[in-house]
């Protein structure tokens, strides 16, 4: 039997959490601490060195010997470099642990060789990591021993931001101060802040780690990219929610055990729908530091799986034929005095600050959903969208029966006095209760969908950072909060404005609300029709980073200047076309030295048959037949290849940015999809003795 697990005691452990912080700090520095966290402004250089030798006598007693400042460069994972806390020996030579506040609160890593998009030079390496005191310090525990992780904010030597942190907090700056205004119209006076809270739910695969190490595509680029249909797929629906196997089963359980002590609220576990897929959902916390949380989960998740001789998969599609993975971002904004500005109460229809801030949502979305549509974009997501397993590249907002009707009340009479009611679910069996039902069912097909008291912004990519979408979601709701609030607070009659307000916000924005099936072609039409963006590739997407409205959108409220902006732009189409090379010249390598020298042992093979029962004097058809079907397939990937080959060279060859990202969008992909037609038929058709890597059976079934 196992040991017994106290969550309760384990839970934060190896967090710097404010209780602890109370309990080692005087009284007087803590409280500055606290003033900081909650309004803004420094710490004292007293109060820093305070906290650090506070902070590092903390992470000693827990083995710590390293610290880090922590940090999300524009890689769209984390970074990290150790120093330890040893200073030069006294004059008896013994050796001293110290941490000064000034480490604590900058560092200065190399910015050089991190994505600037030419916001650094190379010859310019200064940039500085500046710390996060909203998001608190840990420890990880790895083969590298306890290390003191203070998260931080990274930007350049004049302050440009090159991380994905430094943007997300402005906008949470921004919501606050909007919302804050929108509260205050109501009355709500005791709120002194609004904060934007996610919980992003995690879907990831989990494959063998020996088998996913015979195959170059997964080491390289994290999916599969060959590989024929396994006999069974996710046809059956048996493995979403089917009974977790005990090898995954124990990874969960390490998993969960390690991010509780991260301070990391993972609730819930599931098998999602594909084979060798599953979720992991967390509880909700402020933004900044859910998107800190995501980035452990993803880190947690593949460190742990090693050590269950697992490989987690986090890209968005590794198995072609299979749903591939997204993160579901649930977004909600709540003050201080626990009133969430989207709790909509037992009577929507009446309840006139939530309709406008329903309708500012709805005049967001509306404005910017090619903003939204980016912040969801990256290459592996290009797999997923509107590929009927994750919601189209469309934008537009799900708000069930009940919502709908109200806002189509308002619409058409300026009243909503009829509200549908969700009924009793009777299930005809007598020890079974009967209960209410939600007044709306829920769209798995919408990218953006109201869920009770929250915004489930489901586009979001699995391997995706998610700073990007929530910055953007906060600076977009901002904005309409902003607009409103300077409309309101001159009006003369307030009630009559609001009503007048909502009624023109859902008037001219009701084109964003669709509650059908985002997957037919019908939607697709119907989406032109009302003249709202579909934007099928990542590639572009980039462009809209920096539109006059965009560029306007964000440095109203400070969140990016224009050089940022176009520094993320330039950054995204070189990752680009930096991801399709790898991906091609991987292929290409799989193909020459792999699949094309297996096939050929296995022709002769069949040529030896074919010749041996001819000479034996029986009917060598069938041998004969498959010999021709295979060296035809064979012939045609040939050609395949040496066309991605060529085009491969002209692509690497080209200056890098938007042209370079858009010729292998459009030409080196296409030759990497014909490459793997025929590669895929010839391992249908060979000796399994004869391939030369682990098929999807083996990986996805086999775990």
């Amino acid at each position: 039997m196992s040991a017994l697990i106290d969550v309760e005691d384990l839970f934060a452990e190896n967090v710097f959490t404010v209780g602890t912080m109370e309990e080692r700090l005087p009284k007087k520095v803590f409280e500055e601490v606290a003033a900081v966290m909650e309004n803004g402004g420094e710490l004292s250089k007293s109060a820093a060195d305070v906290v650090a030798k506070a902070m590092k006598d903390w992470a000693v007693e827990k083995g710590a010997t390293h610290y880090t400042h922590w940090f999300q460069p524009l890689t769209g994972i984390t970074a990290e470099k150790h120093d330890s806390f040893i200073t030069h020996p006294d004059e008896t030579g013994k050796m001293l642990m110290e941490f000064s506040g000034k480490e604590l609160i900058k560092g200065e890593p190399d910015a050089s060789s991190f994505p600037s998009g030419g916001l650094r030079a190379t010859f310019e390496a200064r940039g500085y990591t500046a710390w996060d005191i909203t998001s608190p310090a840990f420890i990880k525990e790895t083969a590298t021993g306890p290390t003191l992780c203070i998260p931080t904010a990274f930007c350049s030597y004049k302050g440009e931001a090159l991380d994905k942190k430094t943007p997300l907090l402005r906008s949470m700056e921004a919501i606050d101060k909007q919302a804050l205004r929108i509260a205050r119209l109501f009355g709500n006076t005791g709120a002194k802040k609004v904060t934007a809270s996610v919980g992003a739910e995690q879907e990831y695969f989990l494959i063998d780690q020996k088998k996913a190490l015979q195959r170059e595509d997964i080491i390289f680029a994290g999916r599969t990219l060959f590989g024929a249909p396994a006999p069974k797929g996710q046809e059956m629906d048996d493995h979403y929610f089917g009974v977790i196997r005990e090898r995954i089963g124990a990874f969960m359980k390490d998993l969960n055990i390690e991010l509780w002590k991260l301070g990391v609220t993972a609730k819930t576990q599931h098998n999602e729908a594909a084979p060798a897929q599953h979720e992991l959902a967390p509880i909700y916390e402020s933004a900044n530091i859910a998107a800190d949380h995501n980035q452990l989960i993803m880190e947690t998740m593949k460190r742990i799986a090693g050590k269950h001789g697992l490989r987690c998969l986090l890209h968005e599609k590794p198995f072609q034929g299979v749903n591939g993975s997204g993160k579901h971002n649930n977004w909600s904004i709540t003050t201080d005095n626990g009133v969430n500005l989207l709790e909509p109460g037992q009577t929507p229809n009446e309840n006139v600050q939530f309709l406008l801030v329903l309708a500012c949502i709805m005049k967001a979305v509306d404005t910017h959903a090619d903003l939204l549509r980016q912040s969801a974009s990256n290459v592996g997501n290009d797999h997923r969208l509107g590929a009927n397993e994750a919601p189209p590249a469309i934008i537009s907002i799900f708000l069930g029966e009940q919502l709908e009707d109200v806002v189509k009340q308002l619409v058409e009479t300026g009243e909503a006095a009829n509200l549908i009611k969700g009924g009793k679910l009777e299930t005809g069996v007598s020890t079974l209760p009967d209960f209410q039902k939600d007044a709306t069912d829920r769209n798995r097909t919408s990218p953006f969908a109201f869920t009770g008291n929250k915004f489930e912004f489901r586009m979001v990519g699995s391997e995706d950072s998610i700073g990007s979408p929530n910055t953007i979601l906060n600076a977009i709701v901002a904005e309409a909060f902003c607009e409103a609030a300077d409309i309101l607070e001159q009006a003369d009659d307030f009630d009559v404005a609001v009503h007048d307000l909502i009624k023109e916000y859902m008037t001219k924005h009701q084109r964003i609300i669709f509650n059908g099936n985002g997957y037919s072609e019908e939607w697709v039409k119907e989406a032109e029709r009302r003249g709202l963006p579909n934007i099928p590739s990542m590639v572009e997407a980039v462009e809209t980073l920096t539109t006059p409205k965009a560029i306007s959108l964000f440095e109203k409220f400070g969140i990016f200047t224009k050089a940022e902006l176009e520094s993320r732009a330039e950054i995204l189409y070189e990752t680009y076309a930096k991801t399709i090379n790898i991906e091609a010249l991987t292929m290409i390598d799989m193909a020459n030295k792999q699949i094309v020298p297996a096939v050929i042992r296995y022709t002769k093979t069949l040529a030896d048959s074919v010749l041996a029962v001819k000479a034996a004097g029986a009917d060598n058809c069938v041998a004969s037949e498959m010999l021709q079907k295979v060296t035809k397939t064979l012939k045609d990937m040939q050609s395949a290849l040496t066309i991605l080959t060529d085009l491969e060279k002209k692509a690497s060859a080209m200056p890098q940015g938007k042209e370079q990202a858009f010729y292998y969008h459009e030409h080196v992909i296409k030759a990497m999809e014909d490459l793997r037609k025929p590669a895929d038929e010839l391992e249908k058709m060979v000796d399994k003795e004869y391939w030369p890597f682990p098929t999807y059976a083996d990986l996805i079934f086999e775990v």
